[in-house]
C-alpha cells in the first residue's frame, strides 16, 4: 500500500509566513508597515483572543488585496512565486519532499494560505494542494474567505474530503504550529517542527 505525506506550507516548507511576505511584495516595505500599523488594533485583539483568527485574516486580506481584479491578484501571486518564494523554501523541507517522491509516496501541501499563492509553486512541482479559498465577487478579490480558513480541524476535514486515508498504509504529516495539531494527530508518522533551525 502507498504512503501519503501531508506538509503544512508556512513555517514548515517555508521559513516565514507567505501571506505577510506577499503583502510586503505588493506594497513595498513602507506600505506594508503602514498597513500593519492600521491593522494593529485587530492584531492586538487577535493576540488577546478577542477576535477570531478568520476575522483577523479577512481584515488583513481586505486591506492588502481587497478590490484587486482576480486576474491581477493571480498575476501578483504568480510573480511572487517566481521572484520571492524560492528564497523562502527550507532546504531540509524540500529534501524531505523529494525523498518522499523518490520513495513513491504521495505528497500533498495542506495550508491555511490561500490556494492562489501556493498554486503556482505546487503546480510547478507537481504537488497537489489544499488551501484556503478566497471569495471572488464581480471578478474582484473581496478579502473574504470562502468557507472556512484551512487551519486546525478544517485541515483534517479537507484532507478527508480529498483522500480516503484507509487507502494508505502510512500517513506522514509535517507541521510547525498549533494550527497543524489536528493534522498531525491523524498521521501514523507525525513530525512537529522537523526543519526549524
Amino acid at each position: 500500500m502507498q504512503a501519503i505525506a501531508f506538509f503544512d506550507f508556512d513555517g514548515t516548507i517555508t521559513n516565514k509566513d507567505t501571506m505577510l511576505a506577499l503583502a510586503e511584495y505588493r506594497k513595498g516595505k513602507a506600505g506594508y508597515l503602514m498597513g500593519m500599523l492600521r491593522l494593529s488594533p485587530s492584531l492586538v485583539a487577535l493576540k488577546l483572543n478577542l477576535l477570531p483568527a478568520q476575522k483577523a485574516k479577512q481584515l488583513f486580506l481586505r486591506h492588502f488585496f481587497g478590490g484587486m481584479s482576480a486576474a491581477a491578484f493571480n498575476k501578483l501571486c504568480e510573480d511572487f512565486s517566481e521572484n520571492i518564494l524560492p528564497s523562502l523554501i527550507r532546504k531540509d523541507a524540500w529534501q524531505a519532499i523529494q525523498q518522499h517522491i523518490a520513495n513513491g509516496d504521495k505528497v500533498v501541501v495542506v495550508s491555511a494560505s490561500a490556494e492562489n499563492w501556493i498554486a503556482h509553486w505546487c503546480n510547478k512541482n507537481n504537488i497537489p494542494f489544499l488551501g484556503t479559498r478566497l471569495e471572488i465577487k464581480n471578478d474582484m478579490i473581496t478579502g473574504i474567505i470562502s468557507g472556512i480558513n484551512c487551519n486546525g480541524k478544517e485541515k483534517v476535514s479537507r484532507i478527508k474530503e480529498a483522500f480516503n486515508l484507509a487507502d494508505f498504509e502510512t500517513v506522514y504529516a509535517y507541521g510547525d504550529s498549533s494550527g497543524d495539531k489536528e493534522m498531525l494527530a491523524i498521521a501514523t508518522n507525525p513530525h512537529f517542527r522537523p526543519f526549524t533551525q
